[in-house]
């Protein structure tokens, strides 16, 4: 076991990918010489030199674009964009292109292209970079989108997804980059599947990302007042994994979704929508949601601690399931 933080484990994933494989390169804003703007990708450019770590201009549309250009000409590219606010200047990149080519060639070519950004509230940096938007592309055909939310999932999750033929767009909660745990090595992630993070049989707790931390924290403080939870980690929001979740409904018979993004029309709704195409005569309660409050995120710490899932929010959503017997 070695133990390192998320930025160094995602570092190292970077590492290994550049040694073994003469067809990749990182690409994006302050990714060389300055070594990132979260520090993800320092030391490399001094590693592996300009050809294979590129700083671009300050155009996500161009250097997203010149991405997909080199996918489909056989290279392997790996394009850091700053803050996934930054990402809707690239949109038809990603939505009109990357995602539709397997299908606008008739399967002739693929778009084997990784796109990372960092995503996320908490940090005091406004509402204009303080967006979730996976839940947005997760709505994409053609798209793979991941969330890693531990140390491993970060190290393991980047080689599969360089292996994926299609686009993988890859979501770092930036609040997660300072988080240090022990990981195995080799790493082996794969892209399909939720994980269990904590066994529980009383109510399901599913959410992703930078929510995961906060979900465990209530998990074990409702544990406390006898209330047995099971958390699931989403891990891949598109394709979702319905089979885990569906295990996990079945077996506590009632669920909390906790997603980061706003709760109209996002990712928590159609969480709940297949769980009530699926599993609805299996629950005990209505399924329940905490998600962020549909405000651009507050500035102010208090408030944007307000916002947020935080951990007392999702143990009322939980208690509220079982009444006032809870």
């Amino acid at each position: 076991m070695t133990r390192m933080t998320y930025r160094e484990a995602l570092r190292q994933g970077l590492r290994d990918a550049l040694r073994d494989d003469p067809r990749v390169f990182l690409m994006g804003e302050d990714v060389g010489a300055y070594g990132g703007t979260y520090a993800v990708s320092k030391g490399l450019l001094e590693e592996f030199g300009p050809e294979r770590i590129r700083d671009t201009p300050l155009s996500e549309l161009a250097f997203v674009g010149a991405g997909v250009g080199a996918a489909l000409g056989g290279l392997r590219p790996i394009v850091e964009i700053m803050t996934v606010n930054f990402s809707l200047l690239a949109l038809d990149a990603i939505v009109n292109t990357a995602a539709l080519y397997r299908h606008m060639s008739g399967g002739q070519f693929s778009v084997p292209l990784v796109v990372r950004m960092a995503t996320g509230a908490g940090r005091q940096v406004a509402a204009q970079h303080s967006h979730s938007f996976e839940g947005w592309y997760s709505h994409i055909p053609g798209l793979r989108i991941v969330a890693p939310a531990t140390v491993e999932d970060a190290r393991g999750m980047l080689a599969p997804a360089l292996a994926d033929p299609d686009p993988v767009l890859f979501f770092e909660h930036a609040q997660l980059y300072n988080l240090e745990e022990d990981v195995s090595e080799p790493c082996v992630v794969d892209l399909c599947s939720a994980k269990v993070r904590r066994a529980g049989s009383q109510v399901t707790l599913v959410t992703y990302g930078g929510s995961v931390p906060r979900t465990m924290v209530a998990a074990r403080r409702l544990a406390e007042d006898g209330v047995d939870c099971e958390v699931v980690d989403l891990r891949v929001l598109r394709p979702l994994d319905d089979a885990t979740i569906m295990a996990s409904v079945r077996k506590t018979r009632r669920v909390v979704v906790v997603d980061e993004g706003w709760r109209s029309v996002g990712i928590s709704a159609e969480i709940v929508a297949r769980i009530v195409e699926q599993a609805f005569y299996d629950l005990d309660a209505p399924p329940a949601r905490v998600c962020s409050v549909e405000v651009p995120v507050p500035y102010a710490k208090h408030l944007e601690e307000a916002v947020l899932p935080h951990p007392d929010r999702i143990a009322a959503a939980v208690r509220g399931l079982f009444g006032a017997g809870a």
